[in-house]
């Protein structure tokens, strides 16, 4: 989320697009409910015939769903593949996601590709399923898992780990005031636990539960990098947006004004926080540590807005999903899974613009060649 991060949400607005060689992608930030180009989208599952897919994303306000939606159609391009996009209003959104997967089974699609914006969406995934749709979540697992019948994500807990690795070895032993920005406080979503998770454990701080944010002790010591004190000043919600974390960061500055470090959900969430630091004249002592990737994510690297940014290749997720369905309709296997692991890994690094003892970095320029958005 990249979470939904830095990122400056775009309101994209509904439009369509006729590739050359026939594919028609419908792009619509509230109902994906298009027509194909040649009559029903799930005509001649075999041989060279086009097959219906859709890609259903959590917004198209964030660079990072956006590049799912770019590479998808490219893919879906190459694989002569009739995609349509749908997208929620907003992080959350889940009756849209629900709207757009009822109208991806009566279309007769093969396929789903979905960013699930909740729980809510299991009982019209199953439908789809039972229809013989064939589902792979993107990037966030449903909660089960077994919703869809697989996950393309970045190990979340991983990149969530890898910044928390970082983030000790830069205190280098001294006190930490931590900030945790989250994506919701309202419903759980696997990717807000994983990378929350991931960034305690990187710290050497116990989550205090497999399941829920919030459940470390308040206080204690972290054991990461040369070791040292810690206090959790403020788990706060953000929706993976600037607004949201520029909200959440001032929440969690009346609560205690000496935090130094700042974990982020995705990068607009970062983006929200800095600006919340610098309204307060406290942005250069406060540690602001991402995940996303985003070429201007990276940017904010090398300005020194973001202390690092744990980077992931939404698009590679997506093209990926999009190739498999194809494949899989025309009589190919089904995907599988990276060994060792539930979902299939689509790969995660941590980028910062200083090297550390003990710690794997890229360099921002290192990293450039496989950003997303702008």
């Amino acid at each position: 989320m990249k979470i939904s991060r830095v990122q400056t949400s775009t309101a994209l607005r509904t439009r369509r697009t006729t590739a050359a060689i026939g594919v028609t992608v419908c792009l619509t930030a509230a109902l994906g409910a298009c027509g194909s180009s040649n009559g029903s989208s799930g005509d001649s599952a075999s041989g060279g015939g086009k097959i219906g897919v859709s890609l259903i994303l959590k917004t198209l306000t964030n660079p990072y769903f956006v590049s799912m939606q770019k590479d998808a159609k490219s893919q879906a391009a190459k694989d002569n593949v009739n995609l349509t996009v749908a997208a929620g209003s907003s992080d959350g959104d889940t009756q849209t996601q629900i709207t757009a997967i009822d109208n991806a089974v009566s279309r007769g699609d093969k396929g789903i590709l979905i960013t699930t914006n909740g729980d809510a969406v299991n009982a019209a995934l199953n439908r789809a399923k039972q229809a013989g749709l064939f589902v792979i979540a993107l990037d966030t697992a449903p909660n089960p898992a077994s919703v869809a019948d697989i996950t393309y994500a970045t190990d979340n807990e991983q990149a969530g780990k890898l910044d928390g690795q970082y983030a000790a070895a830069a205190l280098d032993g001294k006190p930490a005031v931590i900030a945790m920005l989250d994506l919701f406080n309202n419903q759980v979503v696997s990717v807000d636990v994983n990378r929350d998770h991931g960034f305690l454990e990187g710290m050497g701080i116990d989550p205090g539960s497999k399941t829920e944010n919030g459940k470390e002790a308040k206080s204690g010591k972290y054991t990461g990098g040369k070791g040292g004190t810690y206090t959790v000043v403020c788990h706060q919600p953000t929706q993976g947006a600037v607004d949201g974390g520029r909200t959440a960061m001032e929440n969690c500055l009346s609560s205690n004004p000496n935090i130094n470090v700042v974990y982020a959900i995705n990068e607009p969430a970062a983006e929200g926080a800095y600006n919340a630091l610098k309204a307060a004249g406290k942005e250069k002592n406060v540690a602001i540590y991402a995940i996303d990737g985003s070429c201007s994510g990276l940017k904010n690297v090398t300005s020194g807005k973001f202390t690092a940014d744990a980077v992931q290749y939404p698009g590679k997720m997506a093209a990926l999903g999009v190739s498999s369905i194809a494949k899989l309709a025309r009589g190919g296997s089904k995907p599988s899974v990276t060994n060792g692991k539930a979902f299939y890994d689509t790969g995660t690094a941590l980028v910062a613009g200083k090297a550390l003892d003990g710690v794997t970095v890229q360099s921002p320029t290192q990293a450039a060649s496989a950003c997303w958005g702008s």
